[in-house]
């Protein structure tokens, strides 16, 4: 009689606990990870046409950049400890890490406060989303990019099988399908960015680009080697490029982003 009633205390307890510790939607921590990037592209808004009024004077950017989450917390999302430790994109404000497994409620009211105020421009379900992405989407890319040389440590062998398999039909296998530089003249490719930022391509690869298209038909006939592969899902012609949070685990992102490495920078 004791064992039942501790047990109906039990599962009593579970069910209280909030649903987010069982299943986490990781399309929706990945769409989180797009507004992170650049909000107004992703939620299809008006772009900013002022400087965010909480970012520094000593900071070195003006306009819309300066109201996108990554300008101040790094792609990284180490801020002053990490990669924007020091250069043009420097403010001298913390990264997001301590957040990392915490509340999302927290943090939803942090996107909200005086600070932010990023509920002046979004609705309270775009907000939660990117709560969910600073909660359950961070990784700690020192663990895999060198600070000094920006290498990765990962398995570029296996990084070019998964590149074949997710990528190369729209970026072609060399990489260079698509110019990714936003100015005229110059000419970036995804081993030119690869190489020149590993922790903003790694945040692409994990979590897509805002707003970005695919450009040709894409269907994963097989393999079993992600999340999301050998159960049939295609990506047709129109579609958002697909956020490979949903499709690889941590460490063939990695491996992916190391072949990248190799690619052509020019």
């Amino acid at each position: 009689m004791r064992r039942c009633l501790h047990t109906y205390k039990l599962l009593i307890l579970l069910a209280l606990l909030p649903f987010t510790s069982y299943a986490v939607d990781m399309e929706e921590i990945a769409e989180g990870g797009r507004i992170y990037d650049k909000w107004w592209v992703e939620m299809e808004l008006s772009k900013p046409t002022t400087t965010h009024s909480a970012y520094p004077k000593a900071g070195k950017q003006t306009g819309a950049n300066t109201s996108r989450c990554k300008e101040c917390h790094g792609w990284d999302y180490r801020g002053r400890e990490g990669a924007y430790s020091k250069g043009s994109h420097f403010t001298g404000i913390k990264g997001i890490q301590a957040y990392s497994g915490g509340s999302e409620n927290k943090v939803f009211e942090i996107l909200k406060d005086k600070n932010h105020q990023y509920d002046k421009v979004m609705l309270d379900g775009a907000l939660k989303t990117v709560a969910k992405f600073v909660v359950h989407g961070q990784i700690d890319m020192a663990k895999y990019i060198d600070a000094k040389s920006k290498k990765v440590n990962g398995n570029a062998r296996k990084g070019k099988t998964l590149f074949r398999d997710n990528c190369a039909d729209c970026h072609n296998k060399d990489g260079r399908a698509f110019n990714l530089a936003h100015d005229d003249g110059v000419t970036e490719y995804i081993g030119t960015i690869a190489n020149k930022n590993p922790w903003e391509t790694l945040h692409k690869v994990r979590n897509g680009h805002p707003g970005a298209e695919m450009t040709m038909s894409k269907m994963h006939s097989g393999g079993g080697m992600g999340m999301g592969m050998g159960m049939g899902r295609s990506w047709r012609v129109g579609d958002e490029m697909p956020a490979m949070l949903t499709e690889l685990n941590e460490q063939q992102q990695v491996d992916l982003l190391t072949y990248l490495q190799a690619l052509p920078k020019k």
